[in-house]
C-alpha cells in the first residue's frame, strides 16, 4: 500500500467500487443528488464508527477539522451535519445492506478453512437475536413495552470466522422464531438454535431443505423413544434417543433424535434435538455449545460500535446505521486476515481509532517498535 493513502483509505479498499455503484443504482441512491452521495454518506457514518463519534454534530466537527485531507480520504461532498440526517433519514437502508453483503461473501471465502472445535467439513452456523432498547417519545415506531420501545437485531453467524451472514432488524415485539421464514438454508449446514426457535412446522422445513439442526429443547417436550444407542458416561452424555414427537404433533411426522447432556459446570442437565443421525452425541454437545459465539458477537458489536445509539430516529435511519456498522465489523476482519494482523478486532478497531488520519501502511501499525528512553540517549556535557 501506498504511503501516502491515509489508515482511512486503506480500510476501505475492500470495498469494491462496482458493487457499492450496483446497490446504489438498484435502490436510485443518488438519485436528484448533487454533492454528497452515498458513498460520502457511507464514509461519514463509517468514520463515526471508527472513530467513536457521539453524535451527528461531533462528526461534522471533527471531519471539517481536517478538511484539507478529506479529499484525499475519498470524500467528494461537503460534510454537513443537516444534509447526513437527511441522506440517513430518506436514502434506502437496503443499499448498504447490499454492500454487507458483498464484505460478507468475501470475508466468507477468507475464513472458509478456519478451524472449528468440533472435525466437521460443513458449515455451521448460529442463530440468535439480541435487544437494543430505544427511548418510545423518539422510536414510537419500536413500540416494545408500555415505556420504551426496542429493535431486535436477529443474527445468523458463520461460526467459522464469526462472520455473520444474514441479519434482520425488527420491532422488538416480533418473536424470534419467526425470522425461520426469511432464511434460506444451505443443505447439509448444521444450525444451532436455542428454544425460542423450537417450532414443529418451521424445523420440518428446515429438515426437507436437508440442512441439519441442534436445538435445545423445552422441558414439556412430548417425545416419544423408539430406540437408545449407546454412549459414554464420561463424556458427559446421558441418553441419545431416536424417536418422534407425540401423537399431538403433527407438523414433523419424521424421525429425528434426543441427545441428554450433563453441564458439569453449571451443574444442570440439557436436552438437545437434531435431525442429523450420525454424529456422535458428544458433538452434538459441543456444536450447542458453540452457540454462544454469537452471544459474544452481540457482545463486541454493542461495546465497541455504535449501534446502542443512533443519530437518527427513523426506520430507515437506524437500518443504515446498523447495516454500515455491519460493514465496519467485517472490513475489520477482512484486513485482519488480509495482512495476517495478529491482534485481536478489538485491538485494531482501537489502533484505527488513533490513527485514521496517519499516512502509514496498515501493518506498520501493529509493528512493536523499540521504546527509547532519555536515559539512552547520548548527551554531550561541558567540561567546566
Amino acid at each position: 500500500m501506498s504511503q501516502s493513502k491515509s489508515v482511512f483509505s486503506q480500510v476501505f479498499q475492500p470495498v469494491h467500487p462496482q458493487i457499492f455503484h450496483r446497490c446504489v443504482v438498484r435502490y436510485s441512491g443518488n438519485t436528484r443528488v448533487k454533492t454528497f452521495t452515498c458513498w460520502d454518506q457511507f464514509l461519514c457514518m463509517s468514520f463515526a464508527q471508527l472513530a467513536y463519534r457521539e453524535s451527528l454534530r461531533d462528526i461534522e466537527a471533527c471531519l471539517r477539522s481536517r478538511g484539507e485531507q478529506l479529499y484525499r480520504m475519498g470524500f467528494r461532498g461537503r460534510v454537513s451535519r443537516s444534509t447526513l440526517a437527511d441522506a440517513n433519514d430518506t436514502r434506502d437502508w437496503r443499499i448498504y445492506a447490499g454492500v454487507a453483503a458483498g464484505l460478507i461473501t468475501k470475508a466468507r471465502k477468507l475464513y472458509a478453512d478456519e478451524p472449528l472445535d468440533v472435525e466437521l467439513e460443513e458449515s455451521v452456523y448460529a442463530l440468535d437475536a439480541t435487544t437494543i432498547d430505544l427511548c418510545l417519545n423518539l422510536f414510537p415506531w419500536a413500540h416494545f413495552r408500555s415505556t420504551k420501545s426496542a429493535v431486535k437485531l436477529h443474527t445468523l453467524l458463520d461460526l467459522r470466522g464469526s462472520i455473520p451472514t444474514f441479519i434482520d432488524i425488527t420491532p422488538g415485539k416480533t418473536h424470534d422464531v419467526n425470522v425461520l421464514d426469511k432464511i434460506a438454508f444451505e443443505p447439509g449446514a448444521f444450525y444451532i438454535m436455542d428454544r425460542a426457535y423450537l417450532d414443529y412446522e418451521r424445523l420440518y422445513f428446515m429438515h426437507l431443505d436437508a440442512a441439519f439442526f441442534v436445538i435445545r429443547a423445552k422441558k414439556n417436550l412430548d417425545f416419544v423413544r423408539n430406540s437408545s444407542r449407546p454412549v459414554d458416561p464420561d463424556s458427559g452424555v446421558r441418553s441419545d434417543h431416536i424417536g418422534r414427537f407425540g401423537a399431538g404433533v403433527v407438523s414433523y411426522p419424521e424421525k429425528l433424535r434426543r441427545v441428554r447432556f450433563y453441564d458439569e459446570k453449571q451443574s444442570r442437565f440439557l436436552t438437545f434435538l437434531t435431525n442429523n443421525m450420525t454424529l456422535p452425541p458428544a458433538v452434538i454437545a459441543k456444536l450447542y455449545k458453540m452457540r454462544w459465539q454469537v452471544e459474544l458477537f452481540f457482545k463486541w458489536i454493542k461495546q465497541h460500535l455504535r449501534i446502542k445509539s443512533f443519530y437518527g430516529t427513523s426506520d430507515n435511519a437506524v437500518k443504515t446505521q446498523v447495516w454500515i456498522a455491519v460493514s465496519v465489523y467485517v472490513l475489520v476482519a477482512i484486513l485482519k486476515k488480509q495482512l495476517n494482523l495478529d491482534p485481536s478486532l478489538h485491538r485494531i478497531l482501537q489502533v484505527f481509532s488513533v490513527s485514521i488520519f496517519e499516512q502509514v501502511p496498515l501493518p506498520e501499525l501493529f509493528t512493536e517498535h523499540p521504546h527509547r528512553t532519555e536515559g539512552n540517549q547520548a548527551h554531550t556535557q561541558l567540561t567546566l
